[in-house]
């Protein structure tokens, strides 16, 4: 058994409750490799801002959980490294599926996960939702929730479409459950493609327009639970510019659309205290070793174009954090 805090990680408990009062989010950032970590641990130290690690059932898959969660207690001492001596990191499970996954994460020094059992019957949902409460509480790890489903591709999550969360079963769901916080479904989706074409409206220049968030929905669940804090996954705004800049030097992503950033601050001003961020990275990442490859054909040190890689997505990081979540100067 290894515990979060011998790694120097905190849960997610007194970030989600200072969020809550002070009307902003946590950024919440999915991360692969040593490349991302550092570059998310440099923008929440430039912008004092807690953040939250991510780690889906794919990276433990692509980089080892324990090499992720060594990683983790790293971003900890670089954090402290680069002039923070008391960062707010959390290790978090993103789309846990079952018991044994979230255990296995809680034992091997995770401090936050989440069981999605959001593709199961409501008393389902609830009774795998409670197992991974019961044993994580033990240990002070703190559980997140899903109630809704968000439609969408990324990594193994995948829906074909999506099913609003209903206000009426949150209460019930959040008490049944004694979960910490609960994901819920409102229009945000997975991947870079979070809305067909047929879905969308152009604006004059073509471009295209995502339909809106549903707020009444949101409003609608905050009236049952007041302070209670609620997560929006798929989240990413698929920035235009990193399209355009894959597209140009030898890419393929034809009306990648995502959530607008305006939407995503004004939930970051309600309940909503989490947001999670994933797409931005790889577009943002992918985007800067296209076009320096492209530049300098001759360079073949990964370091050469993993470097640009990195201060882009930092770039992008610093952006979420500042304009977007409003988590800067929150430590």
């Amino acid at each position: 058994m290894v515990s979060y805090k011998e790694l120097g990680l905190v849960n997610t408990k007194e970030m989600f409750a200072k969020a809550v009062a002070g009307g902003y989010a946590i950024p919440a950032f999915n991360f692969n490799t040593m490349e991302q970590m550092q570059a998310i641990v440099m923008a929440a130290v430039e912008t004092k801002s807690p953040v939250i690690m991510q780690v889906s059932k794919g990276a433990r898959a692509y980089a080892n959980g324990t090499i992720l969660r060594n990683l983790a207690k790293g971003a900890v001492e670089y954090a402290k490294e680069l002039g923070c001596e008391n960062p707010q990191i959390v290790l978090h499970l993103d789309h846990g599926d079952s018991f044994e996954i979230c255990k296995e994460c809680i034992d091997n020094g995770f401090s936050s996960v989440m069981i999605d059992g959001s593709h199961l019957p409501f008393e389902e949902n609830i009774a795998l939702a409670k197992k991974v409460v019961d044993y994580a509480h033990q240990y002070d790890v703190t559980v997140e929730a899903e109630l809704g489903v968000l439609a969408g591709v990324e990594d193994e999550v995948s829906a074909a479409e999506s099913h609003y969360t209903q206000p009426e079963e949150v209460i019930e769901f959040s008490q049944r459950t004694g979960c910490d916080s609960l994901a819920i479904s409102i229009g945000t989706s997975h991947g870079a493609y979070k809305f067909t074409p047929a879905q969308c409206t152009r604006n004059a220049e073509g471009i295209l327009v995502p339909p809106p968030l549903a707020f009444d929905i949101l409003h609608a669940i905050e009236e049952k639970l007041p302070g209670f804090p609620i997560v929006l996954h798929g989240s990413s705004s698929v920035p235009q510019d990193e399209v355009a800049t894959i597209n140009k030097f030898g890419g393929n992503l034809p009306d990648a659309i995502g959530i607008p950033e305006e939407q995503l601050r004004e939930a970051s001003k309600s309940a909503v205290c989490k947001i999670n961020i994933d797409s931005d990275s790889r577009l943002a990442m992918t985007a800067a070793i296209r076009q320096h490859l492209a530049e300098h054909p001759d360079h073949f040190d990964p370091r050469q174009y993993l470097k640009p890689a990195r201060e882009n997505m930092k770039k992008m990081y610093i952006h979420k954090i500042v304009n977007v979540l409003g988590s800067d100067n929150k430590l």
